[in-house]
């Protein structure tokens, strides 16, 4: 079946977008459920996340009506080291949201993982039921910092550290600007604070092993203005909606 007729209009949103912004799933997400065809408009299915609506009324996802969407909603989460930061694992680890489950009051709509903490990294973790949200704050262009506490083993002199704010190649993949500080040290133990704004795959741990440290604990402390504070390990609690509103303003177009 072809796709809807308001494909071709030159006004509205693309449904991909109004599904993220539903909470749906992720622009990316979105796009393959709408290739494993499980996304309809009224009785027809829709073939590409190109489609222009002006609202989610008539559409349905497997079958079910998507309801409208909520205001943007944010959530931090003390992540414990052990969890899987996603929905299910194939290899039964557990998963955040087997934590979640207990730590959000009943009535919290899905959320969605800004961002990932790897299974042995902890700390600050936020989740939105707002996909276009999420995409803003994990995009490297709107600049949202990350800082992180690492608990190493080795020699590193300050100087090694603070040339990390010119950025560091390591294996051909490069690492923009860091801001690394040392905390305190304890012979070759010490505590380093590294603040980033691009969030790469295990990028504190490579920059760190590629400085010759062992990194034995890393936490998260903040993500962007939201801190994670005294929030003890895995609970969670809401961020004040105008705290959300605030930064969603400030946010650098992307």
């Amino acid at each position: 079946m072809n796709a809807p007729k308001n494909t071709d209009e030159r006004s509205g949103d693309r449904i991909a977008k109004l599904l993220a912004r539903a909470g749906v799933a992720s622009r990316r997400e979105v796009e393959r459920m709408i290739a494993d065809g499980r996304i309809r408009i009224g009785d027809d299915l829709v073939t590409t996340p190109a489609t222009l609506l002006t609202s989610l009324k008539g559409v349905t996802v497997d079958g079910k009506p998507v309801a409208a969407p909520q205001a943007p909603r944010l959530f931090r989460f003390h992540k414990p080291s052990g969890l899987i930061t996603a929905e299910r694992d194939p290899k039964g680890r557990p998963t955040i949201y087997t934590a979640l489950r207990n730590a959000l009051p009943k009535g919290t709509p899905r959320l969605m993982p800004v961002g990932r903490l790897d299974l042995n990294t902890e700390g600050l973790l936020l989740l939105t039921n707002d996909g276009e949200l999420k995409r803003a704050m994990e995009l490297p262009a709107t600049g949202v910092p990350r800082t992180y506490r690492a608990r190493t083993f080795g020699d590193v002199s300050q100087q090694a550290l603070e040339d990390l704010i010119e950025g560091i190649t390591i294996d051909g993949v490069r690492y923009g600007s860091i801001d690394a500080n040392m905390e305190r040290r304890t012979g070759r133990n010490q505590w380093i604070e590294m603040t980033l704004a691009e969030g790469k795959n295990r990028e504190v741990r490579r920059v760190l092993e590629h400085l010759g440290l062992q990194v034995s604990r890393l936490i998260r402390t903040a993500y962007g203005p939201f801190l994670l504070g005294d929030l003890p390990r895995g609970q969670a609690d809401e961020v004040k909606q105008i705290e959300v509103e605030r930064f969603r303003k400030g946010l650098k177009r992307a």
